[in-house]
């Protein structure tokens, strides 16, 4: 965790502070050392949340794009009870969640279903075969506008499999802890959206981080899926045909 509470006052962690963890209440020891991102950590091997993962120089560049008062904010279910910590909830209610390693397919669904309202962002570096395979499939996808949507059957030969059936966006993240100065082509991620066009063809898109920021914002929004199967629409449209073709030479 990055945050605890110590007087009542949400505090990252320093070395020889204690506090109480905001989830269950419970002493939380500040993690001070060379091999990880400092961090709170309960006793032993406990956390109280099963959906807790340990957290990376990843995890916390992403949310230290987003205000510290949206970070790792308590989720209670009205209904149930059950209670665990978002990454990141925005003041209307998006969360944003951050997943580096790998989980269950039933633990996905279970966050799928309990937040809700949710986009994930997949650190898309953990395998070193998927960056690669994006690459040689899809070579110019980072060179492509925000708004160049594409539509694919068989997307798991692009993107990971595990994520291609998610019922929330998807946010791929190929680059990862980026390495000297950001360029455009680096602040591009791959959108995967949970509709299906057309018998069943996924669609994808490039996205800035800083796109994402904006939604979280509220400043802008992910395309409506209506617009978005028109503009899929109009480009098949203006693919030529084998008819289309012959017409054209018969012209001549």
């Amino acid at each position: 965790m990055k945050f605890a509470l110590v007087g009542g006052e949400r505090r990252e962690p320093e070395p020889t502070l204690t506090g109480q963890c905001p989830g269950c209440g419970e002493t939380v020891t500040a993690k001070c050392g060379t091999q990880r991102v400092w961090h709170w950590a309960h006793k032993g091997l406990r956390t109280c949340d099963p959906w807790w993962e340990p957290e990376t120089e990843w995890h916390r560049r992403w949310k230290n794009l987003f205000p510290v008062s949206w970070q790792e904010t308590v989720r209670r279910s009205e209904t149930t009870g059950e209670r665990h910590i978002a990454d990141v909830q925005t003041p209307h209610g998006l969360v944003i969640e951050f997943q580096h390693s790998t989980i269950t397919p039933a633990e996905r669904v279970s966050r799928e279903h309990f937040y809700r309202d949710m986009i994930w962002v997949v650190d898309g570096t953990l395998a070193k075969k998927d960056r690669p395979r994006i690459d040689k499939g899809l070579p110019d996808w980072r060179w492509q506008p925000e708004n160049k949507y594409t539509a694919k059957f068989l997307v798991e030969n692009f993107l990971p499999s595990f994520w291609v059936k998610c019922d929330v966006p998807v946010l791929f993240d190929f680059d990862g802890l980026l390495v000297g100065p950001s360029t455009e082509r680096q602040n591009h991620l791959i959108c995967l959206l949970p509709n299906r066009y057309r018998e069943d063809q996924a669609v994808f898109f490039p996205m800035a981080r800083s796109t994402l920021v904006g939604i979280a914002n509220n400043e802008t929004s992910i395309p409506d899926w209506r617009e978005i199967c028109r503009d899929l629409d109009a480009n098949r449209m203006q693919v030529p045909t084998a008819s289309n073709r012959l017409q054209v030479l018969y012209r001549r």
